[in-house]
């Protein structure tokens, strides 16, 4: 199973998400072709309701303990409630460039 589709199965099973986007982002990095290393998850849940922003990211890090300590150099999270995600209208920020790893600092 790839890491996208075991980081999916993982969140629908912790969280039973209103919506849930995991995007492999690997591509945008330098990392070879088809690596599975760079992911942005977008994920509104129930379990999100009444914690701040750092609760959130906790679990949806213990959920993802095993790719977090493997294949998975890099997560970016926007975990919402139901609400926050139906008055953003779907809207997340985009990723950020890449801004280079080890060949732009010559490592």
């Amino acid at each position: 199973m790839s890491v996208e589709a075991e980081i999916r199965n993982k969140l629908l099973a912790a969280f039973d998400p209103v919506h849930l986007e995991v995007a492999n982002e690997s591509h945008m990095h330098s990392v070879p072709p088809g690596s599975e290393s760079h992911f942005k998850l977008v994920i509104a849940s129930r379990r999100f309701e009444g914690k701040r922003l750092l609760g959130r990211h906790r679990l949806v890090n213990q959920a993802l303990a095993a790719e977090l300590v493997g294949p998975v150099h890099a997560l970016a999270i926007h975990a919402v409630t139901p609400d926050e995600w139906f008055l953003t209208a779907g809207e997340t920020p985009a990723s950020p460039l890449c801004q280079g790893g080890s060949q732009a600092h010559g490592e």
